[in-house]
């Protein structure tokens, strides 16, 4: 007997979660012999439920929330020796996952595609002892997103983070960074370090274009500029795709690593797929093709 289990964050997406559980256990009971439905309440919820799905080797779990929420599923099926089928039914405020695999933002839309999704492989990583997706952001940025507040996210969507974003790469402050990256050692100024799976990155589809789902690397991208100027000279390399190649950025694709400051009395913050993260150091690395997961049959080869 097939069995889903469809996992939703009802406070996703401006509180639609629920909204659109109808229509999508309408379409995945057409598929699947059995299909419960599993409401998130708090965080860690979406991780349980996802690693009791796996325990019980159901085929497939559907995740319906926000970049958070799909973090905890995938966080819950990580260290599990059988991993079943994820889809993404994208809900949340940025959905950096859903808009690198293809998947319509629109619910209902990406909802409708079910039945004719194919499945990829989708390569994950791992920092300290947590799991990541979408990409690890460290220094100015994330001291900074840390004061978006829900209405805020409500109201204006990605946006919210740009704004707090911005207002923090203005005020000049840089640490001093550490980057080990496989057998390679680099220090850098610098007051952001990104590092990710896919090319889409705060919602910037194009941040770093040559990022492959199923690429095997990490993708670490680190903002060299010291003055406003700079900073506002790589906006539209960023838009356009480019900047990986700026002057302005070090672009590097490793496998495992360790990111570290030089200060050793600074506490420099990292944020997680969108949510608080450990601080500095951090260790990363990658894990090639460890999640099956649904995208639309349409999807480009990459």
């Amino acid at each position: 007997m097939k069995k889903a289990v469809l996992i939703v964050n009802p406070s996703s997406g401006g509180e639609k979660g629920s909204e659109y559980s109808k229509l999508a256990l309408e379409t995945l009971e057409r598929l699947y012999d059995e299909v419960v439905l599993k409401e998130t309440t708090k965080g860690g919820d979406a991780e349980a439920f996802a690693k009791s799905a796996a325990k019980e080797r159901v085929e497939a779990i559907f995740v319906m929330g926000g970049d958070g929420t799909v973090n905890e599923s995938i966080s819950g099926l990580a260290e599990e020796e059988y991993r079943p089928k994820l889809g993404i039914i994208p809900l949340g405020t940025v959905n950096d996952l859903g808009r690198a695999l293809g998947i319509p933002l629109d619910p209902a839309t990406a909802i409708r595609m079910l039945p004719d999704a194919i499945t990829k492989k989708l390569d994950i990583g791992k920092v300290n002892d947590t799991y990541f997706v979408d990409v690890i952001a460290i220094g100015k940025i994330p001291e900074a997103v840390k004061n978006v507040g829900a209405d805020q996210k409500t109201r204006l969507g990605s946006l919210a983070y740009f704004i707090e974003g911005a207002k923090a790469l203005s005020d000049g402050q840089s640490y001093t960074f550490k980057l080990e990256l496989d057998d390679e050692v680099y220090e850098q100024e610098s007051s952001l370090v990104l590092i990710a799976l896919t090319n889409s990155v705060g919602g910037f589809e194009n941040m770093l274009p040559h990022a492959k789902i199923d690429d095997g690397y990490l993708h670490l991208i680190v903002l060299k500029g010291k003055t406003l100027m700079d900073k506002l000279k790589l906006v539209p390399k960023i838009v356009s795709g480019n900047a990986s190649d700026a002057n302005e950025t070090l672009y590097k694709k490793f496998k495992s690593g360790k990111v570290s400051v030089s200060e050793e009395d600074n506490q420099v913050m990292s944020n997680i797929d969108g949510d608080e993260g450990d601080k500095l150091p951090l260790n990363v690395q990658v894990l090639p093709s460890h999640i099956t997961i649904f995208v639309p049959k349409d999807t480009k080869e990459e």
